[in-house]
């Protein structure tokens, strides 16, 4: 077996490794922070037309001002269900109904659901720091196996030092991106 074939793929673990980051930010989206955001309702789910689908399927969203979300709705006969799948998520908004349209004002956070907020922040980050060590384990697993087909022990220490590199630098933007999330949240 040639070295070639003993090469541990880099790249791929730090691209799983930023994959981890990514859908971190997406769930932090998600997160009300008393500012208004389209992506806040990207888990709302509409019962229509036998079916459950997103919002984002049914309605066009916008975000006019700072603390306004707007949701237009495309079939008149979807409304009411828009509206209950609207008033039942957990985001905590009472819409209001002017026609077609609705305006999500987005009031301000008390203290006690910033706090419970900053916790939830606080498990997406743990999530994503659990899934970069996944990635961290599978690369080690690459290099034990490399081990077998008679990998070198130099080569084994540099790519060990390098893997654990890559997770040290993605748990930090982990760190950052929730000491970030969590201040804008606690943010009046």
């Amino acid at each position: 077996m040639s070295t070639d074939d003993l090469e541990i793929d880099l790249d791929d673990l730090e691209h799983r490794m930023d994959g981890a980051l990514s859908a971190l930010r997406s769930e932090f989206a998600t997160l009300r922070t008393g500012r208004a955001s389209g992506a806040m309702l990207d888990q709302i789910h509409v019962d229509a037309y036998g079916t459950t689908m997103p919002l984002s399927q049914c309605a066009t969203i916008n975000v006019p001002e700072p603390r306004m979300i707007t949701v237009n709705v495309w079939d008149r006969s979807l409304i009411g269900a828009v509206e209950k799948a609207l008033r039942t998520s957990s985001l905590g908004i009472n819409p209001v109904v002017e026609g077609t349209l609705m305006r999500l004002p987005i009031p301000e956070l008390n203290e006690e659901r910033r706090r419970e907020l900053t916790k939830v922040a606080g498990q997406y980050g743990e999530g994503a720091k659990v899934a970069v060590r996944n990635v961290r384990r599978d690369g080690m697993d690459q290099i034990k196996k490399a081990n077998a087909d008679g990998m070198s022990e130099d080569e084994q220490k540099l790519y060990h030092d390098e893997i654990q590199e890559l997770t040290d630098a993605a748990i930090t933007r982990v760190d950052e991106a929730l000491a970030t999330k969590q201040e804008e949240i606690m943010q009046v």
